[in-house]
C-alpha cells in the first residue's frame, strides 16, 4: 500500500453511479471521503447499510445530499455525473467553490452551448467554440482553475470487484496530477499523469462511438476480423476528429486512448457496447434507452460529433454511419455494407 494522503481533509465526489461510487471506494482506502447523491433516498441506503448498486461501500465512505456541505469540507473533488447533467450540477456547486479547490471529472461526454432557443438539430452549425469538453464547463461555471480528469479503461463492475486496473489524470498543473496519484493509487490501481488534458478528455470521449459500432458487430456475429478492423478503423477516426478538436495524437495511443478503446470494444459491461448490440438484435434506440440505468455517452456523442464533421467538413465514415442508424433508421446490416465499400486508401496518416 502506498503512503498515506497528508491531507486530514475528506474528498469529495459527487454522483454515486456505478463509477462514481467505485472511485469512492477506491479513495476511501487511503482518506475520508463524502459522496454526494442528488437522491435523498439513495444517501439513506447509503447510510443505512453501507451498500450502493449491489456494491458494498468502504467505511470511510459517508453519503451527504449537500453541496455546500461537500465544498466546505473538501479541497478536492471528484465530479462525476453524466454530461447531460454536468453544467447544471456545475451551476448549483459553483456559489461553494473557491480559488483553492481542485476538482478531477471522471465524466466522458461532451456539453453544447448554442444560443437561446437553437437546438443539436436546429442549429445549422456547430463548431469547438459550441462544444465544451467537462473541464472547459468547471472553468465556465466556476472560480476553479486547478482542473483534471480522469479517463481510461475504467469498468466499474471490475472495480467494484477489485480486480487490477488503472487511469490517467491529465491536468495542466503537476499539482492535480500529483494529488490525483496519491490519492488514488494502490496495489491494484494504477495511476499515469499526462498534461494533455483536452486530448486525454476528447480520447475518453470519442472511444464510446466506436464502442457502440463493436456492439452492434458482436450483436450481428462477425467474428474478430470484423472488430480488429472496426476497431483500427475507430483509432484512426478518433485521432482526425480529436486533433480537429485540439487534442494531440499521443493522447490517443496511450491508455486512454486505445487502452480504454479496447476495453470497451470488448466488453459486454460496457454501457454504450450494450446499445450497438442491442440495435443489431433489432431494439430501437428508445427502447434500449429507456430500460438503461445508466447513460450510455456514446449516444450523444455521435450527434454532437456528426454536426461538427458537417460543419468542418470533415470525413468520418462510422461516425457518419452510426448518426443514421441511431437517428435516421438505417439498418446495422446497411451500415457494414456502406463502411466495406468506403474507399479507404492509406492505413496509417496520422503519423
Amino acid at each position: 500500500m502506498t503512503s498515506k494522503s497528508t491531507s486530514k481533509k475528506p474528498v469529495g465526489v459527487i454522483g454515486a453511479g456505478s463509477f462514481g461510487s467505485a472511485i469512492a471506494n477506491i479513495l476511501a482506502e487511503k482518506s475520508e471521503v463524502l459522496l454526494y447523491a442528488r437522491d435523498s433516498n439513495t444517501v439513506k441506503k447509503i447510510a443505512e447499510n453501507k451498500e450502493n448498486r449491489g456494491h458494498k461501500l468502504h467505511t470511510n465512505v459517508t453519503p451527504t445530499g449537500d453541496l455546500s456541505y461537500l465544498a466546505n469540507a473538501c479541497d478536492i473533488i471528484f465530479p462525476i455525473v453524466p454530461s447531460s447533467a454536468f453544467r447544471s450540477m456545475m451551476q448549483q456547486l459553483s456559489p461553494y467553490l473557491h480559488p483553492y479547490h481542485i476538482l478531477i471529472h471522471g465524466t466522458k461526454g461532451l456539453d453544447i452551448s448554442l444560443p437561446p432557443g437553437e437546438t443539436i438539430d436546429s442549429t445549422p452549425s456547430l463548431t469547438r467554440e459550441n462544444i465544451r469538453t467537462m473541464s472547459e464547463v468547471i472553468m465556465d461555471e466556476s472560480v476553479v482553475i486547478r482542473v483534471g480528469c480522469l479517463a481510461g479503461p475504467n469498468l466499474a463492475k471490475e472495480m467494484a470487484a477489485n480486480h487490477p486496473a488503472a487511469t490517467v489524470v491529465a491536468s495542466r498543473y503537476k499539482e492535480v496530477i500529483r494529488e490525483g496519484e496519491k490519492l488514488l493509487r494502490n496495489d491494484r490501481f494504477q495511476v499515469y499523469g499526462n498534461n494533455d488534458l483536452i486530448g486525454i478528455e476528447l480520447a475518453g470521449v470519442l472511444k464510446n462511438i466506436i464502442a457502440i459500432a463493436s456492439g452492434a458487430l458482436s450483436g450481428l456475429g462477425l467474428g474478430e476480423n470484423a472488430k480488429g478492423l472496426l476497431i483500427s478503423r475507430g483509432m484512426v477516426e478518433m485521432i482526425h476528429l480529436g486533433k480537429a478538436m485540439g487534442g494531440e495524437v499521443e493522447a490517443f495511443v496511450g491508455l486512454a486512448g486505445i487502452g480504454d478503446l479496447v476495453t470497451t470494444c470488448n466488453s459486454t459491461l460496457s454501457r454504450n457496447f450494450t446499445v450497438g448490440h442491442r440495435l443489431a438484435k433489432g431494439e430501437t434506440l428508445e427502447e434500449i434507452l429507456a430500460d438503461m440505468e445508466e447513460v450510455a455517452e456514446g449516444v450523444n456523442t455521435v450527434r454532437i460529433a456528426k454536426k461538427f464533421i458537417d460543419t468542418a467538413k470533415l470525413r468520418a465514415p462510422i461516425t457518419e454511419a452510426l448518426h443514421e442508424v441511431l437517428f435516421d433508421g438505417l439498418t446495422v446490416d446497411k451500415a457494414l455494407q456502406m463502411l466495406m465499400r468506403y474507399p479507404y486508401n492509406v492505413d496509417i496518416d496520422f503519423l
